[in-house]
């Protein structure tokens, strides 16, 4: 197969470089520097039809990102969830970059014939996009960073690539990894305060808002809510099925308060803070109260399947209790000056927590504030009058009624659509826990996957 060679203007691709230099210093994302470098290389006339990128991110719910570059197409970014499963998927085992890592090889190139079995499965595909010659590469961040990319080249042109273009992709392959990685650094800077801190609160300390007493007060809908008889649980079965039950206890009532306009704050032990922020003004106020009321229909939805798997497997209920109100709350830095948390606090947040407490005494797992009843509506039950420590007078406390607890169609789908994952999210659960010893550049490159 005769190979056209394809002229390479080593002034375009300098550009190219210091594009990506300028962009590490601008400190841009990383679908900006990815995109950018691959609509540059095609328009300095290297004839890539397909460039596979993915980068592994610290992050702890997801594994890598991964960006697909498509000539005339753009660019499309797929996060890689991190899951606890050990098993390698087949694709990864039959996949060119795990013949890479196992052969310790930095580049890995294969022209392609259509009329020729297929090597590997990801050739299949590449061949109905006529791509006739194809390039993996593995290359680190640090021998001892824990991040790095991982890659393919892909052309259609005839007779594949050019030992010129070969050499102009080599060349302009570390310029790229530099501007990765420092916006890898960034986003990972972004994702663990976001992981750790919520959405809102890690927007704020990433904006400049560190100091201790760096405190605004907001109005917010507040939901607390711990799960039941976890100090049993934990000396009856041990450890390890304590923090398994913990870890699907959360995953099913917790996650709904995480969506439309809901931030969990904090964790507090076996149970949570979530707020919905809103205007001092009654109908945001009305507003932020139902879209915490539908997050607790979607986590008892959630909590009844749970324990319906769990009587299943032979297992106990997980019980709960969740906690209601709206008010005002001071929301920012509090602690030590070299040691902060990032949460809200005051007397609504610790009235919603005696709340919360107050549906062991009236065994009922939803108990509301008047506030929260009143603004979010609906048919509500009077359980009676309590004395909360710290408030003057007795405050009602309230169940929801059997109307309010209906779910409709779209709030039972969005519920069901909380854990649904691509395909490629499946492909790039990688072997994480594998009980076999990986060899150390396996180590390091486990989590990415093409």
């Amino acid at each position: 197969m005769d190979i056209h060679e394809t002229n390479v203007s080593i002034h375009l691709l300098e550009r190219v470089s210091n594009w990506l230099q300028q962009s590490a210093l601008n400190g841009e994302n990383l679908e900006t520097v990815v995109t950018g470098f691959c609509e540059r290389l095609a328009a300095a006339g290297l004839p890539l039809n397909r460039v596979h990128l993915s980068f592994s991110m610290l992050h702890p719910l997801y594994d890598a990102l991964g960006f697909t570059w498509l000539r005339g197409q753009g660019v499309t970014v797929e996060g890689y969830r991190a899951d606890s499963n050990g098993d390698k998927p087949d694709r990864f085992l039959l996949s060119p970059y795990y013949y890479l890592l196992s052969n310790n090889l930095d580049h890995m190139r294969r022209q392609i014939d259509p009329t020729s079995p297929s090597e590997f499965p990801i050739f299949d595909d590449l061949k109905e996009m006529g791509v006739t010659d194809y390039i993996a590469f593995v290359q680190s961040f640090g021998e001892t960073s824990g991040q790095g990319m991982i890659g393919s080249w892909s052309t259609d042109a005839h007779g594949g690539f050019s030992d010129n273009v070969i050499e102009a992709l080599l060349r302009i392959q570390n310029s790229l990894a530099v501007a990765a990685k420092m916006a890898v650094l960034g986003k990972l800077a972004d994702n663990m305060l976001t992981t750790y801190l919520g959405e809102n609160a890690g927007k704020r300390v990433l904006s400049g808002q560190t100091r201790r007493g760096d405190v605004e007060t907001i109005r917010a809908a507040l939901v607390m809510a711990d799960m039941r008889q976890s100090t049993v649980l934990a000396e009856k079965e041990g450890r390890q099925v304590y923090i398994d039950t913990l870890n699907q206890f959360f995953d099913a009532i917790a996650t709904p308060f995480s969506r439309n306009g809901g931030e969990i704050l904090s964790f507090l032990g076996d149970g949570f803070l979530a707020v919905y922020p809103c205007g001092r003004h009654r109908e945001p106020s009305r507003v932020a109260a139902l879209a915490a009321m539908a997050a607790v229909r979607q986590a008892t939805a959630r909590m009844t399947e749970l324990n319906a798997d769990r009587r299943q497997q032979g297992l106990a209920d997980v019980k709960y209790g969740i906690g209601l109100h709206v008010g005002n709350v001071m929301f920012g830095n509090v602690g030590l000056n070299d040691r902060l948390t990032f949460s809200a606090f005051g007397a609504a947040v610790n009235e919603v927590e005696r709340l919360q407490g107050l549906t062991k005494k009236y065994s009922k797992p939803i108990i509301a504030s008047q506030s929260f009843a009143t603004y979010c509506g609906g048919d509500w039950v009077t359980l009676g009058h309590e004395k909360l420590r710290g408030v003057g007078q007795k405050v009602a406390v309230l169940l929801p009624g059997d109307e309010i607890m209906k779910q409709d169609n779209g709030e039972a789908m969005q519920g069901r659509s909380l854990e649904t994952r691509s395909e490629a999210e499946q492909v790039m659960l990688l072997y994480r826990n594998n009980k076999k010893k990986a060899q150390p550049r396996e180590l390091l490159w486990n989590k990415l996957l093409q």
